[in-house]
């Protein structure tokens, strides 16, 4: 594999940590970016953060938060939008919402044994054949074995403590103050745009950058 393969967590509007980061990552053309889902909403500027993506020419993967944004402009049906997501609704430009028309669900990088998704997926199915209202919502599995969200099910197991592998998955989606990794999955939202952290997961050497947030954005 030429160049590095660089999974980047949540960004959520956050594009001064999201430049910050591109530079302490110092991409050359070999290199290949992939964001995990949820560029957009919550934070300062999801447009700026759209034409970073663009500009180092990074794969994004579809969250919930472009799922939602999508939805509700294809239906105009309030029941897939939150209130705050408006801001960001009336913001985006064509070229914008053409962006994110094109997210793919998932990534898959076979030489690695590897696969890069928003949220997850739940563990006793094929990971390939899994809806996008699973794997960009997905948190924790609920005891009837459905997709479940940590806030609905406090006590659930998170999906990641039950994915046996392979593949190694690499997500997003699940904000928490470390990185959470495990013997086959990563999660790499470190809650920027609530304060905390942005995290890159380098591979194939296996290592992390973060830069920290530079004050609480969303609480």
């Amino acid at each position: 594999m030429n160049g590095r393969l660089i999974a980047i967590g949540d960004i959520h509007g956050c594009h001064a940590e999201f430049a910050e980061l591109l530079a302490l990552l110092a991409l050359t053309r070999h290199d290949r970016v992939i964001l995990l889902g949820d560029l957009v909403n919550r934070g300062p500027d999801s447009c700026k953060v759209i034409d970073l993506a663009r500009a180092c020419h990074a794969t994004a993967l579809l969250g919930n938060h472009e799922l939602r944004l999508l939805r509700y402009r294809q239906t105009g049906n309030k029941k897939y939008i939150r209130e705050r997501d408006l801001e960001t609704f009336a913001q985006l430009r064509p070229t914008d919402w053409d962006y994110l028309k094109k997210m793919p669900l998932t990534l898959e990088e076979p030489e690695l044994n590897v696969v890069f998704v928003h949220g997850g997926f739940l563990p006793k199915e094929p990971w390939a054949r899994q809806t996008a209202d699973v794997v960009t919502r997905i948190q924790v599995v609920t005891r009837d074995g459905r997709p479940g969200k940590r806030s609905e099910a406090p006590k659930a197991p998170a999906w990641a403590d039950l994915w046996r592998g392979p593949p190694f998955v690499i997500y997003g989606h699940t904000p928490r103050p470390e990185i959470y990794k495990l013997k086959w999955s990563v999660g790499i939202d470190t809650g920027c745009v609530v304060g905390e952290k942005l995290t890159a997961y380098i591979l194939p050497e296996k290592r992390f950058v973060q830069v920290r947030a530079h004050t609480r954005y969303w609480k």
